[in-house]
């Protein structure tokens, strides 16, 4: 039997497995079996908590000495991802009620480097590092890089960037509104994303203020997504035209996210996290 935390972020929900001294490898197989939503616990994925100096990747071994402990994630097919916004959150509030981390601020290793994380007073704020553009001549030139078409849908245009993780964004035309999308499907990006891409699709609610869903790659649509909701903010800043480092709100389906940019182009979001249930799983 392994112990288990549930929690979520905004409804983006997480199963996390305390692995503090690096002994337990988990498989795509029983990632797979944990987050099935049927015969499993049910989740978007699932975050393996260990201490950054028993990290197998080089690179996260190397954030040791900022960062005690490495958020492993995995999307609920298995596969690992670089890192996870609301999920940060989540795995924040675990290190400090099972009194692994102190204080109001704490660093943790990713597989997208180390993020720092504050507590505030509805929740976590988490620096999620630089971003950029994917493409950005053509961005610039164009307003989009790639095309996105969703299930049953027409293809629109698309602005993609990388938070350590890639994101396509659409600013969904006139006529279309976010309930009318069919995000059971994986959306057709062309040209075709190697890796695979978080799709973001946005609505305007007013100024500074964006509702969106989202299809995460390795997971499919969820109720929320952390970096999504940070590239979604800034794709629609970019195409306002005023580049400011003012704060946008992001309604998504399980609540509201805040983004802000912060100075280097960097960007930091703030949500709340919430742990919901503890247990034994049998692997």
């Amino acid at each position: 039997m392994t112990r288990f935390t549930k929690g979520h972020g905004t409804e983006n929900d997480f199963v996390l497995v305390p692995d503090l001294d690096g002994t337990l490898e988990l498989t795509p197989a029983q990632v797979q079996r944990i987050t099935d939503r049927h015969a499993g616990l049910g989740a978007d994925g699932v975050i393996r908590v260990v201490r950054t100096r028993f990290a197998t990747d080089d690179a996260v071994r190397a954030q040791a000495e900022d960062a005690e402990w490495f958020m492993d994630y995995r999307n609920s097919d298995g596969s690992l991802a670089e890192m996870c916004g609301n999920g940060t959150r989540v795995f924040a509030e675990y290190l400090r009620r099972e009194g692994l981390a102190f204080g109001r601020q704490l660093s943790i290793a990713t597989r997208a480097g180390t993020k720092t994380i504050r507590v505030t007073d509805t929740g976590y704020a988490v620096d999620l590092g630089p971003w950029r553009l994917a493409d950005e001549e053509g961005a610039r030139r164009d307003g989009f890089d790639v095309m996105v078409r969703p299930r049953h849908g027409k293809p629109v245009p698309a602005l993609s960037l990388d938070l350590g993780n890639p994101h396509a964004v659409v600013m969904l035309p006139e006529g279309i509104e976010l309930d009318q999308l069919d995000l059971t499907a994986t959306p057709e990006v062309h040209p075709e994303q190697p890796d695979g891409v978080n799709v973001e699709f946005v609505k305007a609610v007013g100024p500074g203020h964006i509702a969106m869903r989202v299809h995460e790659r390795g997971v499919g649509e969820t109720r929320s997504c952390g970096t999504g909701a940070a590239a979604a903010a800034l794709a629609t800043r970019f195409w306002s035209g005023v580049e400011d480092d003012s704060p946008w709100t992001v309604d998504v389906p399980g609540g509201r996210l805040t983004v802000t940019p912060l100075p280097g182009h960097r960007v930091e979001l703030a949500g709340p996290a919430a742990l919901v249930a503890d247990g034994d799983f049998p692997l």
